[in-house]
């Protein structure tokens, strides 16, 4: 049995997620049968194309350079999460995200893609890279899903609102290339989650333009548009503790996943955080991927490693 799971974030967690994996390797004993690193997803800031979370801060080449070895050194890829919906041509030169493209270049990593544009762009410039077909599509018709993982993507991201619905996961095809967000935050069934997925977006660009333009001085989304964007995108979601996300319909537990999922022919799970805290990923990861009987201790060995390691941060401007 294979229990993958990608996992967040190589850029702001880097020395958060290395010390897990030293305890993945190491401690094997207090891990759940057959848990796997898939992948650690995310993006380096700042990145123009990402979408799905707002995502701030600077980080240089040589840091790029660096978690790419780092990780890919152990046979782990780094999958970007560039999803931003409201991309344009105009937008595909962007200097940054193709000096990241180029470095990570080498065969195993790979990209989340939304926009068509960016999709194209990236198929015919790093046709290395393994494609993921995004949840931010928010496809929620089964047919469509279907046609969809006939496509050529190497993994498809279950819209999470198909969760637990096992009328329908037990007719999909191509089960191990399906991918199943298993802590979602947000609300089951939300009307709002493409246009969040869409200003977000926006908000990506205008946090880049900003970087150019006015480096140093603190970025604020009111110069740039009174789309007024920040209001429009909060949401109490973010702030639900993993415990809180047990109660959604959405919710896959970890039983569920070995007990269900996993019998079925599922194999690809994701763990949403990005942007959460480490305290809130510790426990997610200790509820998901560890014995029940071994998370106390584990959970102590994993603090007393994070604190000697000491965590690094990106610039955040």
């Amino acid at each position: 049995m294979r229990v993958r799971f990608h996992l967040p974030d190589f850029a702001e967690h880097f020395r958060f997620n290395l010390v897990f994996l030293a305890m993945l390797e190491n401690c094997p004993q207090y891990f759940r049968q057959g848990v796997e690193i898939a992948s650690f997803y995310g993006v380096f800031p700042p990145s123009l194309w990402n979408g799905g979370r707002t995502v701030g801060g600077v980080c240089d080449e040589n840091f790029v350079r660096t978690v790419v070895k780092t990780f890919n050194s152990k046979g782990i890829p780094l999958r970007f999460t560039f999803t931003n919906p409201v991309l344009k041509e105009e937008h595909l030169s962007d200097p940054f995200c193709n000096m990241v493209m180029r470095i990570a270049d080498n065969g195993l990593n790979e990209a989340i893609v939304n926009s068509p544009v960016l999709e194209q762009y990236i198929r015919e410039n790093y046709p290395s890279y393994k494609l993921t077909s995004s949840t931010c599509k928010r496809i929620t018709d089964p047919e469509r899903l279907s046609e969809e993982l006939e496509k050529n993507y190497h993994i498809v991201v279950l819209d999470y609102d198909f969760n637990n619905k096992f009328d329908i996961l037990e007719k999909l095809p191509h089960k191990d290339r399906i991918e199943i967000l298993a802590n979602a935050c947000c609300d089951p069934g939300c009307k709002m989650r493409q246009e969040h997925y869409r200003l977000i977006g926006e908000q990506m660009i205008y946090y880049n333009q900003h970087l150019r333009e006015h480096p140093g001085k603190p970025f604020n989304i009111n110069d740039y548009t009174d789309d007024n964007i920040t209001n429009k995108i909060k949401c109490g979601c973010r702030e639900r503790t993993l415990y809180q996300t047990i109660g959604l319909s959405t919710h896959v537990s970890p039983d569920a996943i070995w007990n269900k999922y996993a019998p079925m022919g599922f194999e690809q799970f994701k763990l949403e955080g990005r942007t959460a805290s480490i305290m809130y990923l510790v426990e997610c990861y200790m509820y998901y991927m560890v014995k029940p009987e071994f998370r106390d201790e584990a959970r102590m060995m994993f603090y007393y490693n994070l604190e000697s390691n000491g965590v690094v941060r990106i610039d955040k401007r």
